[in-house]
């Protein structure tokens, strides 16, 4: 009987000893953060990836024990259990197999099989499966009565039980389960009626389509079965049932006489009836399921590119959430976010008020000291990017086209209506955009991750795993990046590593009532939040301008004492030692190793110290469109031009190039060599330059071509 750790180890090939750990610290409530960064020497050095890992597997394994305990109750009140059925379920080690053993056991809905039983009929099927009855017909006679009226009958009944049993064969089973993983074709057809639907067009690709199941690529998979969901499409799963049926075949008939015919109709019921549907479609679920953490493992690397995109900074942004016949709303926000002002300009048609807004922008720049622009990057944004750019401005001001992605529905949510109760949608909009500028993470843990737009069918996967998955990302990110526990807002302090909702909620509150802290000792005032939580969070908090200069930096309170000797050691304060590259230097650090703190921690101390609170994200960079380029007509094969990344996918990715239709470049452009992963060639919001290789100004659809010097 295989163990989690065993299990794990198989499933992963990590070491033992990082596994066991890993489990341990699991167990005592320890976060996947916390781990990667502050028990390394527990872990052997793991990252946050092998860590989720060890989880996945985990969570996996208890699930099938569960689920054995469920099923070995259900036997033992059947009074079936025998020795060796209970081994076999002891032993199982995945969930196919497992429910492959109780499939002969379960208790379903009244099958046909269950009515000839019920109707006295399983000894003649028996008797049948022995073949070893040459006058099967005066046998048959014997079984004729009540409702059954003929031998014919009598053997269409007991043919019914053979198919039952057959189907329960798990060596058929694994047979043709292997045959579907080999050999399963997946075919499409065209629901004529449909065939000429507006809707249908972008699933034409798939009006008649046949591709093997085992390579059938993520993106075509999802795409195929939304079609067959929106009734465009029909679905078949195909495999050689002339080769499946010889199998059966040959493991049940041994024998040529009336008994053998009897077994092959029962074989070929058995096969279309039950077997083939019940394994196709499991085959087919499996390669949903397949696509499914395909497409969630591209959406997250996109969440993580785009959660830890550039910030502009603490600097005061005027944000515009541009528009045409409602106008552009303005919002002037300060180095910490907070809403100093708002107000409509309207420079575009139908009032054309140009001059005006041109005034008025420049007027709000100097009253509130702005430093960058935002522009939403929807309706109207070249147009108000263009007009901006035209003003003259006393200073220098930087100008920034910014993803609204999510930003409504940010501004409709209960957050936006606590965060500005006195102000309409617009509004809280256009604060999002400027907040996005100066600190993506911040602004976009705030909106729901699937509203981002930065996957691919996301509505179509297992929406579970995907939140999971997507919510560990998060986490993730708002750990490594650190959070300032003075500014921070709910939704971000509900990320950080042991905090969650309720805790968030209760360090705002007491934030709100006591004013700012001053120490991570503070933290610990906070209602109901206990040591386990501190343990956890504290070394992902920050405090600026503190008590302790450590507050503001990844070091971890239960380390502080470590550098304080540290600092005694060289005769220095420890204001002296943070962000001296000398007095560092001057440090032994295999004198402070000790049972619980070795070199990984140690090293790991010392780059804090060198750069404490240092953000791990780049710089936000101002990037122009060509101004010549406003709708899919201004484009023309053969042209060069400056593009940014606005989503990957498994078949290539998307570039904004200054108009409303994003062009692809598809995987086979991205490079001259083969191209394993996307993501290995570009990545979110990166500005490129592209190449136009062809424009379908019908289907709106551009071909790009990534462009290297």
């Amino acid at each position: 009987m295989i163990t989690l750790v065993p299990y794990i180890i198989f499933q992963t090939r990590l070491p033992e000893s990082s596994v066991k750990n890993t489990v341990n610290l699991l167990n005592q409530d320890c976060t996947i953060p916390f781990i990667s960064r502050y028990r390394k020497e527990a872990t052997g050095n793991l990252d946050e990836v092998q860590i989720g890992d060890i989880v996945k597997h985990k969570e996996q394994f208890e699930a099938l024990e569960k689920r054995k305990k469920a099923i070995l109750k259900a036997l033992e009140e059947q009074d079936v259990l025998t020795p060796e059925l209970k081994a076999k379920v002891n032993t199982c080690q995945d969930s196919i197999t497992l429910e492959d053993l109780y499939l002969p056991y379960k208790k379903s809905r009244k099958t046909k099989a269950e009515t000839a039983r019920q109707n006295g009929l399983e000894p003649l099927a028996k008797i049948i499966m022995s073949q070893n009855n040459n006058d099967l017909e005066s046998t048959a006679q014997r079984y004729v009565k009540g409702v059954v009226s003929s031998p014919e009958d009598a053997l269409d009944g007991a043919r019914h039980i053979i198919a039952e049993w057959i189907n329960e064969r798990t060596d058929i089973r694994s047979n043709l389960r292997a045959q579907l993983e080999r050999h399963a074709m997946i075919s499409t057809k065209v629901v004529k009626s449909k065939k000429e639907d507006d809707n249908a067009q972008k699933f034409r690709d798939y009006f008649e389509w046949e591709e093997a199941l085992s390579r059938i690529p993520s993106h075509r998979l999802l795409a195929i079965l939304r079609a067959e969901n929106e009734g465009f499409i029909r679905v078949k799963i195909q495999i050689d049932n002339e080769r499946a049926l010889d199998y059966i075949d040959r493991k049940l008939i041994k024998s040529q006489n009336a008994c053998a015919d009897q077994i092959e109709l029962a074989i070929s019921d058995a096969y279309k009836r039950l077997l083939f549907p019940s394994l196709s479609n499991e085959a087919l679920q499996k390669a949903k399921d397949k696509a499914d953490e395909a497409a969630i493992s591209i959406f997250a690397k996109n969440l993580k590119q785009l959660l830890l995109g550039s910030p502009l900074g603490e600097k005061r942004v005027l944000a515009i959430d541009p528009g045409f016949r409602s106008g552009c709303k303005v919002v002037c926000l300060d180095e910490k976010g907070d809403l100093k002002h708002n107000e409509n300009i309207y420079p575009h048609a139908p009032k054309n008020d140009q001059i005006g807004a041109m005034k008025k922008i420049s007027f709000l720049t100097e009253a509130h000291k702005i430093e960058a622009i935002a522009i939403g990057n929807g309706t109207a944004s070249r147009e108000t990017e263009a007009l901006v750019r035209k003003i003259k401005f006393n200073r220098d001001i930087q100008v920034f086209v910014v993803s609204e992605a999510g930003a409504s529905i940010y501004s409709a949510s209960k957050i936006a209506r606590d965060e500005f109760p006195n102000y309409d949608v617009t509004v809280r909009g256009s604060v999002s955009i400027g907040r996005r500028l100066q600190d993506p993470l911040a602004e976009l843990v705030k909106i729901d991750a699937k509203s981002i737009g930065v996957g691919q069918y996301q509505h179509d996967v297992d929406q579970s795993k995907l939140n999971k998955e997507l919510d560990l990302v998060v986490e993730n990110c708002v750990n490594a990046v650190g959070v300032n526990i003075n500014t921070a807002s709910h939704s971000l302090l509900s990320y950080v590593s042991g905090i969650g909702p309720k805790l968030a909620e209760k360090i705002v509150s007491y934030r709100s009532d006591n004013g700012v802290f001053t120490s991570r000792k503070d933290i610990k005032k906070v209602p109901r939040l206990g040591d386990k939580a501190f343990e956890q969070g504290a070394g992902f908090l920050r405090i600026k301008d503190g008590k302790n200069p450590l507050d503001d930096s990844a070091v971890h309170p239960e380390s502080y004492s470590i550098i304080q000797q540290m600092a005694k050691d060289v005769r220095v304060s420890i204001s002296e030692l943070i962000g001296n590259k000398t007095n560092l230097e001057k440090l032994d650090l295999k004198t402070y190793v000790t049972k619980t703190v070795g070199l990984l921690t140690l090293e790991d101390i010392v780059k804090e110290l060198e750069k404490p609170g240092l953000d791990i994200r780049a710089q936000a960079k101002v990037f122009a469109f060509n101004q010549n380029i406003k709708t899919i007509n201004d484009l023309s094969e053969g042209q060069l031009l400056p593009g940014i990344v606005n989503n990957i996918t498994a078949f290539g990715c998307f570039v904004d190039v200054g108009i409303k239709e994003s062009g692809l470049i598809h995987v086979s452009n991205l490079s001259d060599s083969f191209v394993k992963d996307v993501n290995e060639h570009v990545h979110l919001h990166q500005q490129i330059i592209v190449k136009v290789l062809d424009i379908d100004v019908a289907r709106k659809r551009i071909q790009l071509k990534l462009y290297k010097k």
